[in-house]
């Protein structure tokens, strides 16, 4: 019978460590994705994300947050995956707590977010309102804003915030007294093509106009924007939560495997 028990618990721990292998492979891939998701944000230049990155320290911070943390993800695999193979207690011991470190820092960041969500809606429509009230082609030290959102009203065929309305507190639009509009707005079809800076209206000399006798889509672009930045936090949240699964079997099976490894009196160092 003590044979038998002997090759069960062999048998076991055989499994655990095998299966705290294949889990850790798997958060090692989940990591490199998350840390993907924090260069994604710093690197994009020709979505929405351009906007809030070069108006919003915030969103640079976190791109920082999710690299770091992809990072810390990617190398906690890496020494789980060591640790299960060669059987090392001690290392074993410190991937449970800094996994359950991680754990716990990713539920907070995610209360935040959920709880700070009102805030950052604001605070995006105090950005677009300045984006738009400041915008002049021929400023280049903005250039890159302003291309980004050209972008993003012709892909998501809108104009202003909440509407083509927002386009009168623009001040070069005001001097010219309303006769030119944005060329990204307009709503003829160009296969996409982004338009930047402000196309003249066909009107007499020395005439005015309003924003209802622009060529230019009458949807805003708050709800398009909304709409892709839950799809894309959604695709975030989901990859988040299935590393928060893995590190949950991760911590079963580092710590269990631990226990074998103390039971059987295991005490396993890589001979050099």
């Amino acid at each position: 019978m003590s044979c038998e028990r002997k090759k069960m618990g062999s048998g076991c721990l055989k499994v655990t460590k095998y299966f705290l292998f294949l889990f850790n492979l798997l958060f090692l891939i989940l990591g490199a994705v998350i840390l993907g998701f924090g260069i994604w944000i710093l690197a994009d230049k020709t979505s929405f994300i351009a906007v809030l990155q070069m108006s919003s320290p915030s969103l640079k911070t976190g791109a920082y947050i999710l690299i770091g943390v992809g990072a810390l993800t990617m190398l906690m695999g890496f020494l789980g995956c060591l640790g299960a193979v060669n059987e090392i207690r001690c290392l074993l011991g410190l991937y449970f707590t800094c996994l359950m470190v991680i754990l716990i820092t990713q539920v907070a960041a995610g209360l935040v977010i959920y709880f700070q969500k009102e805030t950052l809606k604001d605070e995006l429509s105090h950005i677009v309102g300045t984006l738009i009230e400041n915008y002049d082609p021929l400023n280049d030290d903005e250039r890159n804003l302003q291309d980004a959102w050209d972008y993003v009203q012709t892909q998501i065929a809108c104009c202003g915030w909440s509407g083509a309305k927002d386009w009168e507190n623009n001040k070069v639009l005001i001097n010219q007294s309303m006769t030119a509009y944005p060329c990204s707005c307009s709503n003829s079809s160009k296969d996409f093509q982004v338009d930047s800076g402000f196309c003249n209206l066909d009107v007499p000399v020395n005439g005015t106009a309003t924003y209802a006798d622009w060529p230019v889509h009458e949807q805003g672009c708050m709800d398009g924007v909304e709409e892709w930045l839950k799809d894309n936090l959604g695709v975030i949240l989901g990859v988040c939560t299935g590393v928060a699964v893995i590190e949950l079997l991760g911590m079963i099976l580092s710590i269990s495997l631990c226990k074998n490894i103390h039971s059987e009196d295991y005490t396993k160092v890589p001979k050099s």
